[in-house]
């Protein structure tokens, strides 16, 4: 298992991106920190194997934390930033301070797998190489990259689908396609494919309700899958 410390200044995305860490096949979450100082201090104590860590926390930035890992000989974990900072600065300083990756928010879960999945691979090649080769070191990088703009399948809009979004997340309890195509302005069935779309990136979770008679009515519960700072 890859033991995973989420860093992240609000609770409430700190506890998504630990449920996520929980679902994909091969990772534990082990702890969860708020700050800078709280994320160094577990780093010492918990030892874990992967750091998710946000750059805008309370105490100090997360490039601050990224430069006092590398300076410690004995803190050998890994770092993927996970942030709503898309400047350019500080994508260039959370590079040269060494991070695997970088997952800028808001995202999918499906982008956070893909990452994390992706991590998973390079470090399991890594374990099984003593040298590496010119080819070696190509695998490698090759298994971080991410092949142009992920695409959305046939049938699903960008724009359709932030309403569809917009309209399950705001919902404080579970929503039919009845209901998202009201609050959308769309029809039944246009919000009928995109949850389903949504429930397949375990983006929003499907639950049957059976009545008396007939068909059980689809209701669909936001898991948070959409997170920014």
């Amino acid at each position: 298992m890859i033991r995973t410390l989420v860093v992240d200044d609000d609770f409430m995305s700190a506890s998504i991106h630990r449920t996520y860490v929980d679902r994909i096949a091969g990772f534990e979450a082990v702890g969860e920190a708020h700050s800078g100082g709280e994320a160094l201090e577990l780093v010492r104590r918990l030892r874990p194997d992967l750091v998710l860590l946000d750059i805008y926390l309370p105490d100090m930035s997360g490039l601050d934390v990224l430069r006092r890992l590398r300076q410690d000989e004995e803190a050998t974990v890994d770092v993927i930033a996970v942030t709503a900072a898309k400047d350019v600065k500080t994508l260039r300083a959370a590079m040269q301070g060494g991070v695997v990756h970088y997952v800028v928010k808001p995202f999918l879960f499906e982008t956070f797998r893909d990452r994390l999945e992706r991590y998973a691979a390079l470090k399991q090649r890594l374990e099984r190489l003593r040298e590496a080769s010119q080819g070696d070191v190509d695998h490698l990088f090759s298994l971080l990259r991410v092949e142009g703009r992920e695409r959305l399948p046939k049938g699903i809009s960008a724009p359709t689908l932030r309403l569809v979004v917009a309209a399950a997340r705001e919902s404080e309890t579970e929503v039919s396609a009845v209901d998202v195509a009201e609050r959308a302005g769309i029809s039944r069935g246009t919000a009928r494919r995109y949850l389903e779309y949504l429930e397949s990136l375990g983006s929003v979770e499907l639950t049957l309700r059976y009545g008396a008679t007939g068909r059980p009515e689809h209701l669909y519960r936001w898991l948070g899958a959409v997170t920014a700072r």
